[in-house]
């Protein structure tokens, strides 16, 4: 096995560097820090979201800082578009080594409400999409692993997944779907030397929070932020670097992440 990736930060400093990083919904919150993070730690990488000026804004900001960024307008309901974007990376940055499946929605819906077309959107995207993301990628991820001796994928989910949260059922449920997914592809990437984390953050300060509707659940996100202090996009960053850069031997197969006052 090759261990070509360089994996002690206070080496250089850019303990990514050679590496090949996709980051989904990377046009804001988590995706957009994580994807500057990875470029600072030395990582090429591969923007891909719905919103392209965003994603150029990011792109510039990047390449401003000396990294390099490769910005992709992908629906990744659309199969097809994930796949050609999977495509054009490889020809461009070269395969993937560290995908980050970060992409998802958080919309609020109670059970009787009969919002099905809510239901549907959190299970295309939160769901679907992450599916559409793995099967683009892990051929990537297998040959960089083959070839470097590591690859990364990093499902991101939250602790909703186990949590309950009144209002939030269907939510909550794709992300126990995605945190039990990691597990399995775990025991099928790793062996292969492909690393799978399943990330499961607390409450963070994104724009998900914007896309709740339901005055309930609205009264109930103001008085967490009464109680505590919420995550910042960035503190998620610094944790998928982190993660990131350990040597290939290590593979942190679950993590939460929460507020300090979150209980």
């Amino acid at each position: 096995m090759s261990t070509n990736v360089t994996t002690t930060p206070t080496a250089t400093g850019r303990p990514l560097a050679g590496r090949v990083a996709v980051v989904t919904g990377a046009s804001s919150g988590i995706g957009a820090a994580t994807a500057e993070h990875l470029a600072e730690l030395g990582a090429r990488v591969a923007l891909l979201a719905r919103r392209e000026e965003r994603l150029e804004q990011l792109a510039k900001r990047i390449e401003g800082a000396g990294g390099t960024a490769l910005p992709l307008g992908v629906d990744l309901t659309e199969e097809a578009a994930v796949n050609a974007a999977a495509s054009r990376i490889a020809a461009e940055l070269g395969d993937a080594d560290l995908v980050f499946n970060n992409a998802g929605v958080m919309l609020s819906s109670a059970v009787d409400s009969g919002e099905l077309d809510l239901w549907r959107r959190q299970l295309d995207l939160n769901a679907g999409g992450v599916l559409h993301v793995v099967s683009a990628f892990v051929p990537q991820l297998l040959r960089s692993a083959a070839e470097k001796g590591v690859g990364d994928l990093f499902n991101i989910s939250s602790v909703a997944a186990t949590g309950v949260y009144p209002k939030f059922s269907v939510y909550s449920a794709t992300k126990a779907f995605v945190s039990h997914l990691s597990a399995n592809l775990r025991a099928e990437l790793g062996p292969r030397d492909v690393r799978v984390t399943a990330l499961e953050p607390g409450i963070v300060e994104t724009e998900l929070q914007e896309h709740v509707t339901d005055e309930g659940a609205l009264e109930w996100l103001a008085g967490t932020r009464k109680q505590h202090a919420w995550l910042e996009a960035g503190d998620i960053a610094a944790t998928v670097g982190f993660l990131a850069a350990l040597p290939p031997r290590v593979n942190v197969r679950h993590l939460a992440v929460t507020p300090t006052g979150q209980v």
